[in-house]
């Protein structure tokens, strides 16, 4: 993708990934526009990047999608990149039953909510030079997590859905890009100071650099041996995989 001369919308921007993302394209000289729920993530991230912007949106409610939405299309008419980030990480426990408020608030907040949010700005994007739909998924939706289970299902129906949009999009000139991030030291699951997880930093620089190329999936990291995985064979590698996290071993 362009890395220069975008304006760009992230959701999920007030932390982690999406925030570390937004600040990296910044400054590269791109105008970057950030959401969340939190007013005072929000505006420390503004505080730190002078000349970024940000709008309140809670990407589990449809209404302040299409209001986000029009204000973004009104007030950011170059706007030609959308970064689908926002997202929740919960425990849960597959093998009883899961709390049905954990089902449904993964659900809507890592799956319906960047479908939403694209639906929203897809036909604005169309219209655009260099457009892009970028869509931050996670490994674990190719081996997934036992203890994060319905996590992992929304990161793999994600990565489905995107494909078929990409295929979808191919003749309206929006590129559809899917990061899909390893362990990342971030808020997520309390992995701030994980040492088996890879530094944030680090995963950025990666990440950035990939997207300056024609690729279509953006693979950093631990990320790639995890992607080849699923096939006749998987139940293995997810085996091990699960076997290693629960013992506390690094993997990969």
């Amino acid at each position: 993708m362009r890395m220069t001369g975008n304006t760009i919308f992230i959701t999920g921007g007030g932390s982690g990934i999406g925030r570390a993302l937004a600040e990296a394209f910044h400054k590269r000289g791109n105008t970057v526009i950030v959401s969340g729920r939190r007013k005072e993530r929000l505006q420390a991230v503004l505080d730190a990047n002078p000349g970024m912007a940000a709008i309140e949106l809670d990407i589990t409610d449809p209404g302040s999608i299409v209001r986000a939405a029009a204000t973004l299309t009104a007030e950011h008419p170059a706007l030609n990149v959308l970064i689908n980030n926002a997202g929740i990480m919960l425990l849960d426990e597959a093998r009883n039953a899961v709390d049905d408020e954990l089902v449904v608030s993964t659900i809507t907040t890592n799956l319906m909510g960047p479908i939403r949010m694209t639906g929203a700005l897809i036909e604005h994007l169309k219209g655009k030079d260099g457009a892009v739909v970028a869509n931050v998924s996670s490994v674990l939706g190719f081996v997934p997590m036992a203890s994060t289970a319905v996590y992992s299902a929304t990161k793999a129906a994600m990565h489905s859905y995107f494909l078929s949009q990409r295929y979808l999009l191919k003749g309206h000139g929006v590129k559809v890009i899917e990061i899909a991030p390893p362990w990342v030291r971030t808020e997520l699951l309390n992995s701030s100071e994980e040492e088996r997880a890879m530094p944030l930093d680090a995963f950025i620089s990666g990440a950035m650099e990939q997207l300056a190329t024609d690729a279509d999936e953006i693979l950093v990291g631990q990320a790639p041996y995890m992607r080849a995985n699923p096939g006749p064979a998987e139940h293995t590698f997810v085996t091990e995989f699960n076997d290693m996290i629960a013992g506390g071993a690094a993997f990969g």
